[in-house]
């Protein structure tokens, strides 16, 4: 049995504007173990992405508990919270968020100037990650100079340079053509195999059979909660 690296007890979110008041997350139970690739699906407004904000610290739950890696993260301060960030948790977004002035090599050594890794150490572990991730020919190239797909891969690299253990991808596909879209599932299933945590957050029922487990939401509630056998998927060995 792998030990449970993330859970969430009770959790709701509320936001309040005035005397109103929308509820975007209701009792979440939900807990991932290590080396799992969870897909969490879920229409526009069913409570996905508030969900992975609370995922990635990037909020807290207004109600319940949210325990990552043995820490309860509402007894975190602001610096703790980005610091957990930085240390467990590797992000890739639908738009790639890249600095565009910037090399493909710079843009993934982002994560260790926050750390405070030595520059040479940085360039190393950033040309690292971009071999991993099969664009080591384009570390100088910027943003504009590579296609969707590479931009894609590049942002995968600044989300493993720092070793994470979890890998929280917000629609990476979103902005894909199909050829770059299953490129990109193959990396997230090559990283599946080589042990790490994968959550993929996706609107895409063939993007989300990709995974081993699915976690449907709707209204707010997690709705179905199954475990499958994915099309492509690898089975990871230990990681972290």
């Amino acid at each position: 049995m792998r030990p449970v690296l993330l859970a969430l007890q009770h959790v709701e979110k509320r936001y309040d504007a005035g005397e109103i008041s929308v509820i975007a997350l209701r009792e979440i139970n939900l807990a991932v173990t290590r080396g799992e690739f969870v897909a969490i699906m879920g229409a526009s407004g069913s409570g996905k992405s508030t969900l992975m904000n609370i995922l990635g610290c990037l909020d807290l739950p207004t109600r319940g508990k949210y325990t990552l890696a043995g820490t309860d993260v509402r007894l975190l301060d602001d610096t703790d919270l980005a610091a957990v960030r930085n240390r467990l948790i590797g992000f890739v977004f639908q738009s790639f968020n890249l600095i565009p002035r910037t090399s493909a090599l710079r843009n993934v050594e982002l994560p260790l100037v926050y750390a405070g890794v030595k520059p040479r150490e940085r360039a190393e572990r950033a040309r690292a990650a971009l071999q991993m991730v099969g664009l080591e020919n384009r570390s100088g190239h910027k943003p504009s100079e590579l296609s969707g797909g590479q931009q894609q891969r590049v942002a995968v690299a600044r989300a493993i340079v720092t070793d994470p253990a979890i890998i929280l991808a917000d629609e990476p596909t979103g902005n894909l053509d199909t050829t770059a879209t299953a490129e990109m599932l193959d990396l997230l299933d090559h990283l599946h195999g080589l042990g790490r945590t994968i959550i993929l957050i996706t609107h895409e029922p063939d993007v989300a059979m990709r995974a081993s487990r699915v976690v449907r939401l709707s209204d707010g509630r997690i709705v179905s909660d199954e475990y499958q056998t994915p099309s492509a998927a690898m089975h990871p060995s230990s990681h972290r």
